[in-house]
């Protein structure tokens, strides 16, 4: 079998299950972001798919195999050509047609939906298995985000709510399941639903410090949720001692040099919790003043979620002086600011008074600000992103934030595509019926990095058996010699007859390069066998996971002791 395995690590390998799928020879990469999968990995890749396949039948889904090239009109309808930005992969054929390659497939499967006619054909589970594309702007640590992968993706059509709930909750339940069987200790998060919209969403998410997602957890009660979109208790503020001591408008004081919260805090004695800090930030193509507290930060998925926005980014400091006059270190929203610009302001302002912020003036503030008498603020939302430390928003417990890597998403779409795309059933009462729907979601190469990630130590990968590409290596330590050889033999053909997951190592290399390659590529369980066990009638029984041996007798019961430790494993 062809396994390049490499002795030292890829210079520009950081992620562990990067590293290791290289040194073993699992994965090779083609070009960034693009991995072709040798056999030991497409081995993997197969039990994976199995393991999801077997969850997604138990619940009653039918799978399907949909293009990966779709027509730009099905994208359009749906209003996601313009919605996913640069990371969608778009094409002309040679006629000047336009086409996309799929990063998700709503668009395909709603229209296949509308083929459906009556309310009794519901509810539907369907589900594939295909490749995905999506334009990456920074692929990197190598299976875990790339621009072409292999997604299980399902959907669900569902008469009503209520069936949605319980499409929904069949779903998470089998993701619980799938991960469980693929050893990765996935923690269901409560999760934003960005550029899927919908009304509710949770992301299975693995503890690991080579995640990129931040999650905020509990450890008193269990609450958990992305960064993205965790809340937590913020402490009462009373203002009513200022009351009497603030102005009937806001007083101008002189801040020269002042370019920051903390010289605000140091020179003017304004604490950070009694400033309303000004960001500047186009909400598609429209300038908006977005306020927080001085001491809090603004969590941009929040933002886009409060407003609906599909392109969001910070001002440059030419397009703010040209818009308010100032420079940032002098921002304000009070008065004609928040008149000429839309204002969104985090909750954590409401009802705020004696406050500071900028005056709109290079080098000037103001004090005794009434935030909701000086500033017209459109909308009040949660903006403020959860920090370690604050109080749950269940139980007061201190909150703990940790990276993670989402290995699944589950959303409630809603009727988002059943109106886009016209999917229309007739209903109990004889008159039109829309579905609502669910998508779910798990990366299949992802979830192998994670396996990795998870399962390793300083001498390679460490595979839980439900996945690994083989369960027994049988190593032929000295395979110059002829009786150790046929010997060997025997005990690799015992195996294979036993239905034992089996591949044999009879290089013509030094016992030590085999057991250290053994132990890089991660099979469970090898089998020496040697001339010294041969001269005592047994083979040694290591377990790469518990990093044992134990000496077992050749003949007719090696292979039902072998059994035994992979069934017990």
């Amino acid at each position: 079998m062809h396994i390049p395995t490499l002795r030292d690590d890829p210079a520009d390998a950081g992620a562990p299950s990067h590293r290791l799928l290289l040194r073993a020879g699992y994965i090779r990469q083609l070009m960034a972001g693009h991995y072709s999968l040798l056999p030991l990995g497409q081995r993997v890749r197969l039990k994976v798919i199995g393991i999801i396949r077997e969850e997604m039948d138990r619940i009653g889904a039918q799978e399907f195999l949909m293009p990966v090239m779709h027509p730009a009109e099905l994208w359009q309808k749906s209003g996601r050509w313009e919605l996913m930005g640069d990371e969608l992969f778009r094409l002309k054929d040679r006629k000047g047609a336009d086409f996309v390659l799929g990063m998700t497939h709503e668009e395909i499967i709603s229209t296949l939906a509308t083929e459906m006619e009556s309310y009794r054909e519901l509810p539907q589970l369907w589900y594939q298995f295909q490749t995905k594309m999506r334009d990456e702007p920074r692929p990197k640590a190598g299976l875990m985000r790339t621009r072409e992968f292999t997604m299980k993706d399902s959907y669900s059509f569902d008469l009503d709510a209520a069936g949605l709930d319980e499409s929904f909750t069949k779903h998470r339940d089998a993701y619980v399941r799938i991960f469980e069987r693929l050893s990765i200790p996935a923690v269901p998060v409560a999760a934003s639903s960005g550029a899927m919209g919908g009304s509710a969403s949770t992301e299975f998410v693995c503890p690991s410090p080579s995640g990129e997602d931040l999650i905020v957890r509990c450890p008193e009660c269990g609450y958990a949720a992305n960064i993205e979109k965790a809340a937590s208790q913020l402490a009462a503020v009373d203002d009513a001692e200022r009351a009497g001591e603030l102005p009937a408008a806001p007083e101008p004081f002189a801040t020269p040099g002042v370019r920051t919260i903390e010289d605000l805090v140091s020179q003017y004695q304004a604490p950070a919790d009694r400033q309303v800090k000004t960001l500047v930030y186009f909400l598609d193509d429209v300038l908006t003043l977005v306020l927080m507290r001085g001491d809090h930060a603004l969590n941009e998925q929040k933002l886009a979620d409060a407003t609906g926005a599909v392109a969001i980014r910070p001002a440059q400091p030419e397009e703010i002086q040209a818009a308010l006059g100032a420079l940032p270190g002098s921002l304000g929203a009070v008065g004609s600011a928040s008149q000429d610009h839309p204002v969104i302001a985090d909750e954590g302002l409401r009802g705020r008074r004696g406050m500071f912020t900028g005056a709109n003036i290079d080098d000037t503030h103001l004090r005794g600000v009434d935030v909701e008498r000086d500033i017209s603020v459109a909308r009040w939302a949660d903006l403020r992103e959860v920090a370690a430390g604050d109080a749950c928003v269940n139980c007061g417990h201190g909150l703990e934030i940790e990276r993670g890597i989402e290995v699944g998403h589950i959303f409630k779409l809603g009727y988002k595509y059943s109106d886009a795309m016209d999917i229309r059933v007739s209903g109990p009462d004889g008159k039109p019926a829309k579905p609502i729907m669910g998508c779910y979601g798990i990366g299949v190469e992802r979830a192998m990095a994670t396996a990795v990630e998870v399962h390793h130590d300083e001498k390679g990968i460490i595979w839980p058996v439900a996945i690994a590409p083989f369960e027994v290596v049988v190593v032929v330590a000295q395979s110059e010699n002829a009786e150790v050889a046929a010997e060997g033999e025997r005990v690799y053909q015992s195996l294979l007859d036993a239905g034992v997951e089996v591949i044999v190592d009879d290089r013509a290399v030094r016992a030590g390069v085999k057991f250290s390659d053994a132990e890089l590529t991660g099979i469970p369980f090898r089998v020496t066998v040697g001339k010294r066990g041969l001269a005592s009638g047994t083979a040694e029984l290591t377990d790469r996971a518990a990093g044992t041996t134990v000496a077992i007798p050749l003949g007719a019961e090696l292979a039902k002791h072998v059994r035994e430790a992979v069934a017990g494993a």
